[in-house]
């Protein structure tokens, strides 16, 4: 028999079950939870002066998770940044302090009540403060010189917010232009910039509200307590339940009731809508988003309703 004949046979032998495996199943929230951990790395390699942008919400708690995954045992290389609109739960603020005591990070706050103090902003005349959000911002990163902002944003929340890239270069004045934006192929991201210029970075663009939330369930990541079904006075206003506090309310002719409401979202507390919830558990949650058909902005957030172009607007002006 030839050489070539041979050769012909062995390739029809069947292979070995002993020396052949399947190649391993890669779980999604693996796949995910690694993309974030490299984009830290990236960014941490890459820019002088990072800073997550932290709010106490869900979104931003899974990415300070991430961090601390990213980087362990050392600590986190860089700092924490809150926008305070001075309209927010005190549940969350009570949980944003406790968080940064026990990992002993460095929080800065921007207080957007110091810039109506001294007239740099007016409030407006619906007392919403989720707008007046943006110059604070600006004025932190320049005054900071960080040179990328960590966001939480995800593409699935809103549409301006699925045009975003991973890496989002921002220009001197802190805004965006989509005709700007690099590609991003086979996870390779650019960090050049000019001077006085950012990169917003979004380790969680291709995360879902549902993997979120399977993420916190299988890493047991603590929350505010107001994710979780609880009792609370609330009103109705514009198709959503609202809570009174420090930003007002209830008007004339809206009547309070209590309720058993969750918060989808966390923001200023004038214009986030609570759900009327029995969701007392992390798999409560699962299953109450699962079974949604809105994300929990279209939901619970009137400041994305002003107009269709809302979120679009106010990040070509600087905001996230």
């Amino acid at each position: 028999m030839t050489t070539e004949a041979i050769m012909d046979q062995n390739l029809d032998l069947p292979e070995d079950p002993a020396t052949s495996e399947a190649p391993p199943q890669v779980d999604n929230l693996d796949a995910l939870e690694s993309e974030a951990i490299h984009i830290f790395r990236e960014v941490a390699g890459e820019f002088d002066r990072p800073v997550i942008l932290f709010s106490g919400g869900k979104d931003s708690t899974v990415l300070l998770h991430l961090a601390l995954k990213a980087f362990r045992p050392a600590p986190v290389p860089f700092p924490l940044l809150h926008v305070d609109t001075g309209h927010n739960f005190e549940e969350v603020l009570r949980f944003r302090d406790e968080l940064v005591s026990r990992h002993d990070l460095r929080l800065v706050v921007a207080r957007v009540q110091d810039w109506i103090d001294d007239g740099r902003l007016s409030e407006r005349p619906d007392g919403t403060r989720n707008p007046l959000q943006t110059q604070p911002l600006l004025e932190a990163i320049e005054q900071n010189r960080f040179d990328a902002v960590f966001g939480g944003g995800r593409r699935d929340e809103e549409r301006a917010r699925a045009k975003e890239r991973v890496f989002s270069l921002r220009d001197a004045f802190g805004q965006w232009d989509p005709r700007r934006q690099r590609p991003e192929l086979w996870n390779l991201y650019n960090g050049k910039h000019r001077a006085g210029e950012h990169m917003r970075v979004f380790p969680l663009s291709n995360w879902t509200e549902l993997d979120v939330w399977r993420y916190i369930q299988r890493e047991k990541i603590e929350l505010s307590n107001l994710y979780y079904a609880h009792r609370r006075e609330v009103f109705h206003r514009d198709g959503m339940w609202l809570t009174s506090g420090p930003w007002g309310g209830p008007r004339e002719g809206e009547e309070v009731h209590e309720k058993t409401v969750r918060y989808r979202t966390i923001g200023d507390g004038s214009c986030t809508g609570a759900v009327e919830s029995e969701a007392y558990t992390v798999d409560d949650v699962i299953a109450e988003v699962a079974a949604s058909h809105l994300t929990e902005r279209g939901a619970t957030r009137a400041d994305d309703r002003m107009s269709e172009a809302a979120m679009e607007d106010r990040k070509r002006e600087g905001y996230f």
